[in-house]
């Protein structure tokens, strides 16, 4: 908040409102793991690694900075708000997600999104950047059938994917269409789930929308179809 010019008590109702949220999320996210208790260990296992090393706040070591002049990217695309659990299986039943389905969630941060896929009896893997987030937490994860692994998402091998998960918010329209680019890898009828702006690219059809809660507030969730060759939108 300090980098934002903003009153003494503007910020102070934001810093309560994303309190808030944290809150709500948390709790309903344990509630739902009680419906699957196997998954509760790596979920408290990314909530500990979270409390030692936010995710919101990236350290630029060397390692970073290389990864990201080896990427293309840009430092802020790194850093947003999570998406909690209950948001993630809300958003992937909409798309089809349960077993026999294989997730990509790219840009993965520490795996919290992968746990919802897993909660739905999908295979679950994670590709992420920072080399931090994915020693921290692979360890907790992989007992539960997840996979995350260090890696630039536009480059990930998405042919093996029935969805595909991307935040979409933070990034550049340099990396979204570097990522178009990849998707264009995935067979036909893939799913592809982003939130904030859908996918504006020829043959990816938007099946339907939502508004769902996330850790900074209330943001859309598109979920498209691949479809080589259609429009690049149909009407919802």
């Amino acid at each position: 908040m300090e980098d934002f010019d903003l009153p003494f008590f503007q910020r102070l109702v934001i810093q309560l409102w994303a309190l808030l949220l944290g809150l709500i999320t948390r709790l309903t996210d344990a509630l739902l793991l009680l419906w699957r208790p196997r998954l509760l260990r790596p979920y408290f296992g990314i909530w500990l690694a979270e409390r030692l090393h936010s995710p919101y706040r990236a350290r630029r070591t060397f390692e970073v900075v290389r990864a990201l002049k080896a990427t293309g990217q840009r430092f802020r695309e790194l850093i947003y708000g999570e998406t909690p659990l209950m948001t993630a299986l809300l958003a992937f039943r909409r798309a089809g997600v349960g077993p026999g389905c294989r997730l990509v969630d790219l840009g993965a941060g520490r795996g919290r999104v992968l746990i919802a896929a897993r909660w739905l009896g999908a295979e679950a893997r994670g590709v992420e950047l920072l080399a931090d987030h994915v020693a921290s937490v692979e360890k907790w994860l992989r007992p539960a059938g997840i996979t995350l692994v260090e890696g630039d998402a536009t480059r990930a091998d998405l042919s093996d994917a029935t969805h595909v998960f991307t935040n979409w918010l933070a990034l550049t329209p340099e990396t979204k269409a570097r990522l178009v680019e990849r998707f264009r890898d995935c067979r036909p009828g893939t799913r592809f789930i982003t939130v904030t702006r859908p996918i504006e690219a020829e043959g990816f059809l938007v099946r339907s929308r939502h508004r769902m809660l996330f850790t900074w507030g209330f943001e859309l969730v598109w979920i498209h179809e691949y479809q080589p060759g259609s429009a690049a939108r149909a009407s919802i």
